[in-house]
């Protein structure tokens, strides 16, 4: 059981000391921008480092859309985001499922996905693994009820699409966290990254603010018992002075 944070970008090593993690996510770039990323200062130390390290791609990312103008240059940041994120020695890239309008059939969204993985699977498929993140709101997302990750599911698993998930999201998107890890499970067949977030707000609140262990509106045990069961490397997203505090709370109580 390997747990950290998501971190300040410009200085991950020394973050990750800081708080005890043994666990990197932070951005290559503006996450509210398009631009490409550059090179990181620390790329060499990180390769070098025992940190696993995860890269999250901006939030402006919507392969969904079916609009051109945000579609397709999210296409093109997501594959720049995974070259970027292998030259950290990342193991994965985080990618929320996004979109499509209240007006626009979701299975048109399901499609720009498929259609972008068999894109880059003509190109050699992306340099690192692309983790699909759950999403906290939004009548016609792709990944915020389980219902329609199935359906994003059956499209896009025989790509070797992973899946990143968000205990936040799951609460704000009114989805049970005490079987969550068997329910994502038997759709995706895998968990590759747990946020392992509190929320703010109540269950089913569509709300996307996260809090520290204990500090919000998710039983602690509830939290717990994600991190046991998953698997998988587990960040904590939540506000950074308690960060430190977070870690070790789980890291007592998740077995190793």
């Amino acid at each position: 059981m390997r747990i950290g944070a998501h971190v300040r970008d410009d200085d991950p090593v020394s973050a990750a000391a800081e708080r005890g993690a043994e666990v990197v996510q932070f951005f290559l770039s503006d996450p509210q921008g398009w631009k490409a990323p550059k090179p990181h200062p620390q790329a060499d130390e990180l390769r070098e480092s025992d940190l696993a390290v995860f890269i999250h791609s901006p939030y402006v990312i919507n392969v969904a859309s079916l609009n051109n103008r945000i579609r397709i240059p999210s296409r093109k940041l997501v594959t720049q985001h995974a070259k970027a994120a292998a030259a950290v020695g990342a193991q994965g890239l985080v990618v929320h499922g996004g979109h499509v309008t209240k007006d626009d059939d979701p299975a048109e969204g399901v499609a720009n996905w498929r259609k972008m993985f068999e894109r880059q699977a003509d190109e050699g498929g992306f340099e690192v693994p692309v983790l699909i993140e759950n999403t906290a709101g939004g009548a016609n997302a792709m990944a915020r009820r389980f219902d329609a990750l199935a359906r994003l599911w059956d499209a896009v698993g025989e790509f070797g699409a992973g899946f990143c998930l968000d205990t936040c999201h799951a609460h704000a998107a009114g989805e049970e966290l005490l079987d969550v890890v068997d329910r994502v499970k038997t759709i995706t067949g895998r968990i590759d990254l747990v946020h392992l977030n509190d929320s703010r707000d109540g269950f089913g609140s569509s709300r996307d603010r996260h809090a520290n262990i204990g500090a919000g509106e998710i039983d602690p045990e509830l939290l717990v018992a994600v991190c046991s069961s998953a698997g998988a490397p587990v960040v904590v997203e939540t506000p950074g002075e308690g960060q430190a505090d977070d870690i070790a709370y789980l890291r007592e109580r998740c077995p190793s």
